[in-house]
């Protein structure tokens, strides 16, 4: 009963502008309430509620949707039940693989909902009509909407198609810089696995890719927990040069087509501090509140600027990794320190953990004495940096005790 007409959302979009005056409040219809019918596309397609469905999301076009439905006549003349045939219809929206004029009740539906749609005869099957209907017959389509997985083109030339076969959470999605850990089982079109991690998963960075571009592309889409099935096209795998056996896995042939299982454990948001890479602060446990340390807030001072400036970016709690390049470290001199020497040019790592800041009084907040107190000590910090070669910051302590004095 198929009809091959494809539907593009953006024709939707067009039909359904309407010619608004500025400042004006275009409402939405209130929800169909069940027993209710209304006419939901000025062409004549009507929806009568019959049960409420759950939540508030519905499917788009390009979705791949599972429905029970019964197609009649006026008279209640069946002419197509997949409820007879015991066998739910899945499909993608937008191709009109039940009547074309169908798809657009149905991504107005939400899981579990049950609508009875009535389709003019030149929206249904026309003046040629179908098996068991007539030419131009208005028809009805009693659908369940059973559910749905979202399907999304990643680089939109369908080269990565993302089926989300489970939602994650929240709404961060890692970026280049972070750090993830991800479970993936990689197939051919016969069902051979070509690579597989290990069931606890596998950590790495974004920005260093892994296994094949789609993987990072599709990953960069993902939320935490997210499972996914992507569908990748030779161009955005291994082309033509195939890849060779490894690993115990057999190799991937050339201009394969990829089936990825893929799941996004869980991720390290990492932050570039100074915008140059050379010092990087990687999240392992998320603050509490909004406020950091440099929102009016005074922690205690570092001679390393680059540990002072991911310390002003923390809040209450948080627990991060610091990356310091030496330009923001100790430079290129060697340091002693307590555990260990800190050989010239060294790139060092720190664990801080945020325990608690003080809110930092402002000037007009302050007694003489403390004002006095307070400008001592930015002097003092000052100094110190001026010697160690940090001029840029040094000053910044001597503007701090000029705006205080």
């Amino acid at each position: 009963m198929a009809v091959d007409k494809e539907t593009q959302l953006s024709e939707i979009e067009d039909e359904d502008e309407l010619d608004e005056e500025p400042g004006e409040v275009i409402e939405s219809p209130p929800p169909l309430k069940v027993g209710e019918e209304r006419e939901i596309r000025s062409s004549g397609l009507k929806k009568k509620l019959l049960h409420a469905g759950h939540g508030w999301e519905t499917p788009n076009f390009g979705d791949e949707v599972t429905v029970h439905y019964v197609g009649t006549l006026l008279d209640g003349t069946k002419f197509d039940s997949s409820r007879e045939r015991e066998d739910p219809f899945t499909f993608k929206l937008g191709h009109g693989q039940i009547a074309s004029e169908l798809d657009h009740g149905i991504i107005t539906m939400k899981k579990g909902e049950v609508a009875l749609f009535t389709i003019a005869s030149d929206l249904g099957f026309g003046a040629t009509g179908a098996k068991g209907v007539p030419s131009s017959s208005v028809i009805q389509f009693e659908v369940e909407l059973i559910s749905w997985i979202t399907v999304v083109d990643i680089c939109k030339d369908g080269g990565i198609i993302k089926k989300i076969l489970k939602k994650g959470e929240r709404n961060e999605q890692p970026g280049d810089l972070d750090e993830v850990m991800v479970k993936y089982e990689v197939g051919l079109a016969d069902g051979t696995i070509v690579a597989k991690t290990p069931e606890e998963g596998l950590e790495f960075y974004v920005k260093d890719g892994h296994f094949c571009p789609a993987l990072v592309k599709a990953l960069k889409t993902m939320k935490k927990g997210e499972k996914a099935n992507l569908m990748v096209q030779s161009l955005y795998a291994f082309g033509e040069q195939g890849k060779d056996d490894k690993d115990g896995f057999p190799a991937i042939p050339s201009n394969a087509v990829l089936s990825i299982d893929l799941e996004l454990l869980s991720f390290n948001p990492v932050v570039d501090i100074t915008g140059d890479a050379k010092v990087l602060k990687k999240i392992l446990k998320e603050g509490e509140g909004t406020m950091t340390a440099n929102e009016g807030a005074a922690v205690t001072e570092q001679v390393i600027p680059g540990l002072d400036r991911a310390a002003a970016t923390m809040r209450k709690g948080e627990l991060c990794i610091v990356t310091i390049n030496p330009e923001y470290g100790f430079g290129s001199v060697e340091v002693k320190r307590d555990l260990a020497v800190v050989p010239p040019s060294s790139t060092i790592f720190y664990e801080v953990e945020m325990l608690d800041f003080i809110k930092e009084k402002t000037p007009w907040e302050m007694s003489n004495t403390q004002k006095i107190e307070v400008a001592g000590k930015k002097k003092v910090e000052g100094n110190i940096l001026f010697k160690s070669g940090k001029h840029q910051r040094a000053a910044s302590r001597y503007e701090k005790v000029m705006q205080i004095s």
